[in-house]
C-alpha cells in the first residue's frame, strides 16, 4: 500500500522520537534525537517508537486519533511489530517504508452494577472467567445467536493485525493483514468441546452475553483495558480509525505474518 494511497506526507523531514522506559530503549533515544533532532509528535511527519511490541502498542493508542504513521525499531525482546534497530539512514529508511493501514476492535462493556464502558483495542478484546468456575457464554453475531452456550475459560476476538498474538497461543488462525476478517476464538473451551472458534467478515456485529454471570463472574478486556464483572459485551471494527504502521521493505507486517504460519 502506497502511502499517498492514505493522504500521508510525501517527505518525513520532521520525526518524533518516543521510548520506553528500558534503559535499552533510553540510551538508543538519546543517541538518535543528537544526531537527528527530535520534534514533538503533534508536528511530526512520523514517529519513531523505541521499545518492544507493547511500547509499539501503547504508542499506536496514545495517537489513535492522530493519523500520524508510525516506524518502530526494536529495543525490546519480541520485537513482532517492530524493524530492526539501526541508527543509520534513519530519515530514508522511513521515507522508504512500506505501510500497513489497520483498524482496531471497539468493545463496548457492559457490567452488573449497570455501567457502560468503551475501549478501543489494537491486538484483541478478550473475555476471562474470574474465578475457579468455568464462564458460560452465549455468542451472537449480527443479532443472530450462533452459539447458545459455550463452557470455557474465556473467548477472544483478534484483528489481522492481533491474530499472531494472543490468538495463535490459543489455537487461533493467523489472518493476513489484508483479510477483511476477525477470528473469534475460544480459549480452553470445554463445551461445546470441539468447537475451534470462527472466522467473521470485518464488519459483523459481534455480542458476546455472560450467563450465570453472578455465580461466574467474568471480565473483559481490549488489549490492556479490563472491565471488571460484565454482562455483555459488543465487539465491533472501529472502520473509521485508520492506524499506520511502517516497514522496511520485504519485512512488512503483511509478510511477518505470513512467514509465522510456516515456522516450526
Amino acid at each position: 500500500m502506497s502511502a499517498a494511497k492514505f493522504a500521508l506526507p510525501a517527505t518525513y523531514e520532521k520525526i518524533a522520537l518516543v521510548a520506553s522506559e528500558s534503559p535499552e530503549a533510553q540510551a538508543a533515544l538519546h543517541r538518535l534525537q543528537n544526531r537527528y533532532g527530535n520534534v514533538p509528535a503533534s508536528s511530526a511527519d512520523a514517529i519513531v517508537a523505541l521499545g518492544g511490541d507493547g511500547f509499539m502498542l501503547e504508542t499506536l493508542h496514545t495517537h489513535m486519533h492522530d493519523r500520524i504513521p508510525i516506524y518502530g525499531m526494536n529495543r525490546g525482546s519480541v520485537g513482532f511489530l517492530m524493524n530492526e534497530y539501526d541508527e543509520e539512514n534513519l530519515s530514508a529508511r522511513i521515507a522508504g517504508a512500506e505501510i500497513s493501514r489497520i483498524h482496531p476492535l471497539n468493545m463496548t462493556a457492559h457490567t452488573h452494577e449497570g455501567g457502560t464502558f468503551q475501549s478501543l483495542a489494537i491486538n484483541e478484546v478478550s473475555l476471562f472467567r474470574q474465578t475457579y468456575q468455568a464462564a458460560k457464554l452465549r455468542i451472537s453475531v449480527d443479532g443472530k445467536v450462533r452459539l447458545g452456550e459455550l463452557s470455557c475459560d474465556g473467548l477472544l476476538v483478534a484483528t489481522p493485525a492481533g491474530s499472531t498474538a494472543y490468538n495463535l497461543s490459543a489455537h487461533g488462525p493467523i489472518l493476513p493483514i489484508d483479510a477483511p476478517l476477525l477470528a473469534l476464538t475460544p480459549i480452553s473451551p470445554f463445551r461445546p468441546r470441539r468447537w475451534r472458534g470462527a472466522l467473521l467478515p470485518n464488519a459483523a456485529q459481534i455480542a458476546v452475553d455472560v450467563l450465570e454471570g453472578d455465580k461466574r463472574p467474568v471480565s473483559a478486556v481490549a488489549d490492556n483495558s479490563e472491565t471488571r464483572f460484565v454482562l455483555r459485551v459488543e465487539i465491533e471494527q472501529a472502520a473509521h480509525i485508520d492506524l499506520f504502521m511502517m516497514f522496511d521493505p520485504g519485512h512488512s507486517l503483511d509478510e511477518r505474518i505470513l512467514s509465522e504460519q510456516f515456522l516450526y
